[in-house]
C-alpha cells in the first residue's frame, strides 16, 4: 500500500460489507490508533518494508479517516477493528490491486481471508480482474491469495525482494 489517497471507483460507494463475522466498512476517527499499529508494528511489515516513519504516518492519519477504497475490517461481534483492507483503482499497470494488513493477534483466524474474499467479489462487480502482489517469501500471503481465487500470475524482483503478483478474474 502506497499512499492512502485512492481515486473514486462506484464499487468503493456501496456501503458497508457484512460477512459471517465482519464488518468491512470506511476508517473511522477511532479507528485510526489501530490502523496506526498496522502501519507501525515490524510483524505485520516484515514483508513490507519495515514500519512505516512517522512522518508518513502523521499524513497518512490525516487521509484515511472516510477515504474511499480503505475497508476497516471490524469484528462484528465487539466492533474489535481487525485488519483493513484497501482497494486502489489503476494501481499496477492500470488494474485494480487489492492489499491487506492485519493484526498480529488476530491471524490464523480466517478474519483476512473472509475480508479479502468479500472485498474482491465486490470489486469483480464492476473489474473485470483484480491483482494482489505479495513477497515470494510471504507464504501466508500467498496462501491466503490462492484461497481466494487468485492465481500466480508473474513474479520479479521490487523493492530489493523477489515478489508474486496473483490476479483474480471475474
Amino acid at each position: 500500500m502506497g499512499g492512502v489517497t485512492v481515486s473514486p471507483h462506484p464499487v468503493h460507494h456501496v456501503g458497508p460489507l457484512v460477512t459471517a463475522r465482519l464488518v468491512l466498512r470506511r476508517v473511522r476517527s477511532g479507528d485510526v490508533a489501530a490502523v496506526t499499529r498496522l502501519w507501525t508494528d515490524p510483524l505485520v511489515r516484515q514483508h513490507l518494508g519495515g514500519p512505516v516513519i512517522e512522518s508518513v504516518v502523521r499524513i497518512r492519519q490525516r487521509r484515511i479517516v472516510g477515504a474511499p477504497g480503505f475497508h476497516a475490517v471490524v469484528r462484528a461481534e465487539d466492533g474489535v477493528l481487525v485488519g483493513l483492507v484497501t482497494v486502489e483503482d489503476g494501481a499496477r499497470n492500470g488494474e485494480t490491486e487489492v492489499s491487506y494488513l492485519f493484526l498480529p493477534e488476530h491471524w490464523g483466524q480466517g478474519y483476512a481471508r473472509e475480508a479479502v474474499d468479500a472485498v474482491v467479489a465486490r470489486v469483480l462487480e464492476g473489474v473485470p480482474s483484480v491483482v494482489a502482489l505479495t513477497q515470494e517469501a510471504n507464504h501466508p500471503s500467498r496462501r491466503l491469495l490462492e484461497a481466494v481465487g487468485f492465481e500466480h500470475a508473474e513474479s520479479f524482483v521490487e523493492w530489493d525482494a523477489r515478489q508474486v503478483l496473483y490476479r483474480r478474474r471475474v
